[in-house]
C-alpha cells in the first residue's frame, strides 16, 4: 500500500536501552507496561517523552495461512478493506482525519500475521486510538460489494505490479507452491490467486473479518509521549465496549520436508538469467533458527561475506547476491538466490554457490569470523530499536510470538550463544544441495532449450 512516510524524525536516544546490569553489561531491556481488557484485547504501554509524537501499533493473529482453500488472499486482502471506512468513519475519512492532524498510518501482511499502525503528535492519540476501535468494531458488519469490488480491483493490481509483471516477481508466486505440499498453509503466496479473489463475496469477507478480527486475537502497543492514566481510560472507553468472543484456533500445518531436487525453469521479461534456491528451514525461535540467520550474515552481508566475495568481486560471476532466512510461525524456509553477469551461465553460477555452500557444511567457521557477523547482526537489532514505530512493532510482535513483549534480550542471546559447531550443523542438516527447490528465471527469448520443470 502506498502509505510510506519519512521516519527519521522518529529517531529517539538509543542511551537508555542499554542497561547495566548484574552479571550483564548489555542487556536489552525497553520498558513496557501490560494488560487485558475484560474482552480479551492485550494492551501495551511504552512511554518515550523524547519527541511529542505517538504511535498505535494493533497486530491481529492473522496470515495468509490462516485462509481456506479457495478462498486465498483474504489476510492481504483486509489490509486494504481496513481502510474503506465505516458508519462514523466514512471512506477515505480514516486517512484524511488523521492526516489533517499531522498523522499517517501504514500496514502490512505475511504468512503469520497482520500489522497496522498508526503515527501522529501526541495530541492526536485519542482519534488515533477511536479510529482503530471504530474498524475493529465495525468495518465488518459493514462491508459492502462496492468496497469490496474497489479493494478487490487494487489487490489484483498490486499482484500484477508486485509479482506478475516485476523483473523476478514470478518466484514469490511459484517458490511456496514448490516448497511447501499443498495441504501446507504455507502454499500458497500472501497475495492469493487472481481467481480466489474474484470469487469472493460479501459474505465470504464479513465470516473471515468476524473470526480473526476479534479482540482476543489482536494485541495492541501504545508507544511515546503520552500519560499512561489518562491513556487507560481512553482505551477503556474506546475499546473496552466491544464484546468479547472465544479465540480463534489456528489451522494446523503439516512439516515440510524434500528428499530430492526439484528444478523448475521460469521465463520472464528480465535481462539476465537468475538462479534461486530454497530450503525448508526450522521454525522461528527453534534450534537452527539464529543459526541460518547468522549464516545469512556470513554468506552475504557486506563486501568480506562469502558469496559476495566469491561471486561478486573475485570471479564476475554476479551482478547480486542475495540470502535469507525467512523465519515463520510453522514453516521457514532458507533461501539464496543470484543474478547472473552478462555471459555467465547459471550453471556456473549454481556451481559457484554449491561451492561455498559445501565449504559451510563441511567446515566450522573460525571463532573471529563468526563474532563478526554476531556484532554485524546485533548491531542492526538493536538499531531497529532506535525508531519509536519500530519499537512499538518490536513489542507487539514478540507478544504476538512469544506471549511476552519483552522477549528482545532473550531473542538476542540465541544469537550470542552460537557456535562454530552450532552453525555448522544448521547448515548441514537444512542447506542439503541432494533436496532443496532450484528455481532459473530465463529472459524469454532465450528459454527455448533450457527446459521447463525437470
Amino acid at each position: 500500500m502506498n502509505r510510506r512516510a519519512l521516519r527519521d524524525g522518529l529517531v529517539a536516544t538509543l542511551s537508555w536501552l542499554l542497561l547495566a546490569s548484574a552479571g550483564d553489561a548489555s542487556a536489552l531491556d525497553v520498558p513496557f507496561q501490560k494488560y487485558a481488557l475484560p474482552n480479551g484485547l492485550t494492551v501495551i504501554l511504552h512511554e518515550d517523552h523524547t519527541l511529542p509524537m505517538v504511535t498505535v501499533n494493533v497486530v491481529y493473529r492473522v496470515g495468509s495461512r490462516y485462509e481456506e482453500q479457495g478462498r486465498t488472499g483474504f489476510a492481504h486482502l483486509f489490509e486494504h478493506l481496513m481502510f474503506m471506512g465505516t458508519r462514523r468513519a466514512p471512506t477515505k475519512m480514516f486517512d484524511a482525519w488523521m492526516e489533517k492532524e499531522g498523522g499517517w498510518n501504514n500496514a502490512w501482511t505475511s504468512e503469520d500475521y497482520t500489522d497496522y499502525f498508526d503515527v501522529a503528535p501526541a495530541h492526536a492519540l485519542p482519534l488515533l486510538l477511536w479510529l482503530e476501535a471504530d474498524r475493529m468494531s465495525a468495518l465488518g458488519h459493514e462491508m459492502t460489494l462496492d468496497k469490496l469490488d474497489a479493494q478487490r480491483d487494487v489487490v489484483r493490481n498490486e499482484r500484477r505490479q508486485t509479482s506478475e509483471n516485476q523483473p523476478y516477481g514470478k518466484v514469490e508466486l511459484r517458490l511456496p507452491e514448490l516448497l511447501f505440499p499443498p495441504d501446507s498453509p504455507y502454499h500458497h503466496p500472501v497475495i492469493g490467486s487472481h481467481e480466489d479473489l474474484q470469487a469472493a463475496t460479501v459474505d465470504d469477507v464479513k465470516s473471515f473479518f468476524g473470526r480473526w478480527y476479534v479482540p482476543t486475537n489482536a494485541s495492541m502497543v501504545v508507544a511515546g509521549d503520552f500519560d499512561p492514566a489518562q491513556t487507560r481510560a481512553l482505551i477503556e472507553r474506546s475499546f473496552g465496549w466491544i464484546p468479547a468472543q472465544a479465540p480463534p484456533q489456528p489451522p494446523p500445518i503439516p512439516p515440510a520436508r524434500l528428499d530430492h531436487v526439484v528444478r523448475e525453469t521460469i521465463q520472464d521479461n528480465v535481462q539476465l538469467p537468475k538462479v534461486v534456491m530454497a530450503w525448508p528451514s526450522p521454525d522461528r525461535y527453534a534450534l537452527g533458527d539464529a543459526e541460518l540467520d547468522l549464516a545469512r550474515v556470513i554468506l552475504d552481508e557486506g563486501k568480506s561475506s562469502r558469496l559476495f566475495k566469491a561471486l561478486v568481486y573475485e570471479h564476475d560471476l554476479a551482478q547480486e547476491v542475495k540470502v535469507s532466512q525467512n523465519s515463520r510461525d510453522g514453516g521457514s524456509d532458507f533461501e539464496v538466490e543470484a543474478i547472473a553477469r552478462p555471459g555467465v551461465s547459471l550453471e556456473q553460477l549454481e556451481t559457484a554457490i554449491d561451492g561455498e555452500l559445501r565449504r559451510l557444511a563441511s567446515e566450522p567457521v573460525p571463532a573471529e569470523e563468526l563474532a563478526r557477523a554476531k556484532t554485524q547482526f546485533e548491531t542492526k537489532f538493536v538499531q531497529r530499536l532506535e525508531s519509536l514505530v519500530e519499537r512499538a512493532m518490536v513489542l507487539n510482535l514478540y507478544q504476538a510470538t512469544k506471549g511476552d513483549p519483552g522477549y528482545a534480550e532473550r531473542d538476542l542471546q540465541r544469537y550470542r550463544a552460537v557456535t562454530p559447531a552450532s552453525l555448522q550443523h544448521a547448515v548441514k542438516s537444512t542447506v542439503r544441495l541432494d533436496a532443496r527447490v532450484v528455481l532459473h528465471v530465463v529472459p524469454k527469448e532465450k528459454a527455448a532449450g533450457e527446459g521447463g520443470a525437470r
